[in-house]
């Protein structure tokens, strides 16, 4: 076995053997028919079930200025309250799956996720903290990015330094451990201080996850951020398949690893800041949902990262037509994602390590 083989990693070792080429466009292409489809059923689903005809009116009213012939109440709840709770379910489960797929990739350990590098649980306490001094909207979310964006480096960069000489990736997973424990610590700190009747409510229905308070007006703060950090991660991702050689490599491969690593944890970082802030911490979507991406379509970032995107936007938008329709009082959708996603990642332990190998 040559020394170049000995380093090579799985993720590498995927990309070169690809057996995986074949299966991406029509993955893809089935994939997005099944978004379009999800996303058609979201509009008709619900406690009022309305017929394609009408809410197809009611888009094209409210998107070209026609006149439109349905009744106000109907139109209201298509435009105001569906149509931002679909888009915004569509956006936050396609950026944490997005986000984790290439944090997986990254730090080449499929166990990484927004969750586990403290990104969710750094950008809840900055939402939790704006909530609880009254700050805008675009306060939190600034919050929410720059403490999720410091968790991170910390975890990296603690997680760097004493895993120099050892096992690396599993020193980087128990940092992420113990600077997400930390997070907890300080969230729970917020609500200790909070004011009963005010804000720790509204700290607590906001950390259960949940997209009912999306507003028309509120897609434009998560949209702008998620399309930010997604188009780099989109770019970069070819990159992400040469840094799985190490950084030595890619250096002498045209790639300067800082950069790369650089925009993919500022970009990754930002959408999951953005998601948190807007649903609150809604869990397992960016560790799960990678690993059936990479079921599909193999390791390689190239289709990993794309497929990863849609998976999530489908799983978080089927998981809220069932928040919002399978009892009469709505479970928080972060509850939802921990039943559904603990035991689907279990089931894909089982079955899928030849999707990572």
């Amino acid at each position: 076995m040559s020394a170049g083989t000995e380093r090579e990693t799985p993720a590498a070792a995927g990309v070169a053997a690809d057996p995986w080429r074949r299966s991406r466009w029509p993955v893809v292409t089935i994939l997005s028919v099944a978004l379009v489809v999800a996303v058609a059923v979201s509009f008709a689903v619900g406690v009022t079930s309305y017929p394609p005809a009408t809410i197809v009116e009611v888009l094209v009213a409210h998107l070209t200025g026609r006149p439109s012939t349905v009744p106000r109440v109907d139109d209201v709840t298509i435009w105001l309250v569906r149509m931002p709770r679909i888009v915004a379910a569509v956006l936050v489960g396609g950026a944490l799956a997005a986000a984790g797929a290439a944090y997986q990739a990254l730090f080449r350990n499929p166990m990484v996720s927004p969750d586990l590098l403290g990104a969710s649980g750094g950008a809840g306490v900055g939402a939790a903290l704006g909530i609880l001094l009254s700050w805008s909207s675009a306060g939190v979310q600034l919050s929410a990015f720059v403490l999720g964006l410091g968790a991170v480096l910390v975890t990296y960069a603690v997680g760097t330094v004493v895993g120099r000489g050892h096992e690396s990736t599993l020193t980087l997973v128990l940092t992420g451990i113990v600077v997400s424990s930390l997070c907890s610590a300080l969230i729970s700190l917020t609500k200790y201080v909070a004011d009963p009747d005010d804000k720790l409510p509204q700290i607590t229905f906001w950390l259960l996850g949940g997209l009912d308070t999306v507003t028309v007006r509120g897609l434009v703060p998560v949209l702008v951020p998620v399309l930010i950090g997604l188009v780099p991660l989109m770019v970069l991702r070819w990159r992400l398949n040469v840094l799985a050689f190490g950084d030595e490599e890619a250096a002498s491969l045209g790639v300067n690893p800082r950069v790369v690593k650089g925009f993919v944890i500022v970009g990754a970082t930002l959408m999951t800041a953005a998601s948190v802030s807007a649903a609150g911490m809604v869990g397992w979507v960016g560790l799960v949902i990678p690993h059936a991406a990479r079921m599909l379509v193999g390791p390689d970032a190239r289709r990993a990262l794309p497929v990863s995107a849609l998976l999530g936007a489908i799983f978080l938008l089927v998981v809220d037509d069932l928040v919002r329709t399978l009892l009469t009082t709505e479970v928080p959708l972060g509850i939802l994602t921990a039943l559904v996603g603990a035991p689907f990642f279990l089931l894909l332990l089982a079955r899928g390590r030849r999707a990572w190998t």
